[in-house]
């Protein structure tokens, strides 16, 4: 085995980002300059296959890593073995080989680039001749040679040169022409490449290359002094005059602590590692805030500051936020106004049409949070006539009241906002990008300005229509689930937690995008709408806020 200083300044080229390289261009640049990675069924498959094929050939088994400042290249060759006195590298491949015009086996180019690289590197490193390079395709069983020549050491150079220049360029590569790389990609839900062509051609029918629904639970620790920890490969939840509570991690998708619960060092660690969100909600309901263990490239928040420091840039987006959070707040009260015939509600619906007709105009973030103002005022105007006449007079709503709520409707409102405020964050921060910087709010105490901007699209859907619903079914009960302290109305532990159930269930409910045409769960849509957020500033297409209640 040979041992590599991996201290040296100098920057060389991994092996595998090659293979990238020829398999698609964008593909490289999300993974080697955004540091963008996503682990699909096919990529544990693959680990999977090398982990078995180890164990079977024992000792002949040989992985050697190596590096080149010469040639600027790294890499860990899969296997290094003897054969009639020559030394050949291999590798080996989960699926099947191409097919040349006679049906003959043959490498695909992406790999065979692969092992030429891994050739090249053995002899510019060990100073040894490499006949050739061979390729097992196990999924119809075919070994593949590949001989090494000065043609392939061409195409070798040129692409670590050509690696080179993406890797020092600001810009992402455009997706690929061909559509069928795209169905094998596991970063397909990161570049969106359905999406991107759907932005250019409306006829354009689009499959879902997003990742399929989470339906990972969210667990909130509710109670004052529980606490979270680790124990092998599993978190432990202990409460007070509780049994321990173990959870499988691959079972888990976010840790709400409420209140005064606590989660340990190492459990911290070992979510961060998971992907699993981390957030804090006070007693009071307030967001409070999130465990950010983001990793990977700055390019991207760089991106980010530049497109949302330009003021036009900013206008158009937050006009496309007002204008969605606007619409989904007409179009519930044109669904109440079905069975609910006020006044108050269809002139509300009526002046809301005519101040979104002056939304495109705008000239200004002042003059649009005037705007957005007023519409606000309107919609929750009529609110109160969207509620059942039978409810207690507690449960009623006579007006927006916040930071404390004074009312039991509002503080069902509130601690809403809140949970939805957190599952943002738990999005913008999945994605990797800055909470900091928004466009359309301003930066304040403890909501980041961009989670801010991202919750105007899924107030209405996933809080106001929920609440509503909950309160006209008579799920709530003022001694049950409500506590007034002072002047403040909080929920109880039994009104959080049929919050939460409420929710979260809302969350788990399929919708169709009305632009894409595919289904997809809220609790997936919320990530979705940061990534359209993201391709719209990097230039790729205008998907964003395009949703708003049927």
């Amino acid at each position: 085995m040979y041992a590599v200083d991996w201290s040296r300044d100098v920057e060389t080229i991994r092996v595998s980002a090659l293979h990238a390289l020829a398999y698609c261009e964008r593909l490289f640049y999300l993974e080697e300059v955004e540091e963008l990675y996503t682990q699909n069924p096919e990529v544990f498959a693959g680990r999977r296959l090398h982990a078995e094929l180890e164990k079977q050939e024992g000792e002949e088994w040989e992985e050697l890593f190596l590096e080149s400042d010469e040639l600027g290249l790294r890499g860990k060759v899969d296997a290094l073995r003897e054969r009639d006195g020559r030394v050949i590298p291999y590798e080996y491949k989960r699926g099947k080989s191409a097919r040349d015009a006679q049906n003959k086996p043959e490498a695909w180019e992406s790999d065979r680039l692969q092992i030429l690289a891994y050739a090249y590197l053995l002899e510019m490193s060990l100073g040894i001749s490499i006949p050739e390079g061979r390729i097992r395709y196990h999924a119809d069983n075919v070994l593949v040679k590949v001989p090494v020549d000065e043609e392939g050491k061409e195409k070798v150079r040129e692409a670590i040169a050509r690696a080179n220049e993406l890797k020092n360029s600001p810009l992402r590569p455009p997706v690929t022409t061909n559509e069928r790389l795209c169905a094998r990609c596991s970063l397909a839900p990161v570049c969106l490449p359905e999406e991107a062509r759907l932005n250019h051609d409306k006829e354009w029918k689009p499959i879902r290359l997003f990742p399929e629904d989470d339906d990972r639970p969210i667990i909130h620790v509710l109670e004052p002094g529980a606490s979270v920890g680790r124990t092998g490969d599993q978190l432990k939840i202990t409460r007070r005059d509780q049994p321990v509570e173990l959870l499988p991690v691959q079972q888990t998708g976010q840790v709400v602590l409420h209140s005064f619960s606590q989660i340990s060092t190492q459990a911290l660690h070992f979510c961060a590692d998971r992907e699993i969100g981390v957030h804090f909600i006070s007693g009071g309901g307030r967001y409070v805030g999130s465990f950010d263990s983001r990793q990977g490239s700055i390019h991207r928040r760089i991106r980010q500051f530049s497109a949302l420091s330009d003021e036009k840039m900013a206008l158009e987006l937050s006009k496309q936020l007002v204008t969605c959070r606007g619409q989904s707040q007409r179009k519930f009260l044109m669904r109440s106004a079905r069975s609910k015939k006020h006044e108050a509600i269809r002139s509300a619906i009526y002046q809301l049409k005519v101040m979104l007709k002056q939304v495109s105009g705008a000239k200004s973030l002042a003059s649009l949070l005037g705007m957005e103002g007023n519409m606000a005022a309107l919609y929750f105007s009529a609110f109160p006539y969207l509620l059942s006449s039978d409810l207690p007079v507690e449960l009623q709503f006579t007006g927006r009241n916040r930071r404390p709520p004074k009312d039991c409707c509002n503080s069902l409102l509130s601690f809403g906002y809140a949970l939805l405020l957190k599952d943002v964050m738990n999005a913008i921060l999945a994605v990797g990008l800055e909470p900091a910087l928004g466009f359309y709010h301003q930066p304040r105490t403890q909501a980041p300005p961009l989670a801010l901007d991202l919750m105007e699209i899924f107030r209405v859907p996933l809080i106001d229509m929920p609440v509503v619903a909950s309160l006209n079914r008579g799920q709530w009960h003022v001694l049950e689930d409500f506590e007034r302290r002072g002047e403040a109305v909080w929920l109880n532990d039994s009104g959080r937690k049929k919050f939460i159930k409420i929710y979260e269930s809302r969350k788990q409910e399929s919708w169709k995008h009305p632009v894409t045409k595919y289904s997809l769960t809220y609790r997936r849509l919320l990530e979705l709408e940061v990534r359209l957020l993201e391709k719209t500033w990097n230039g790729e297409g205008n998907l964003f806020a395009q949703i708003a209640v049927r």
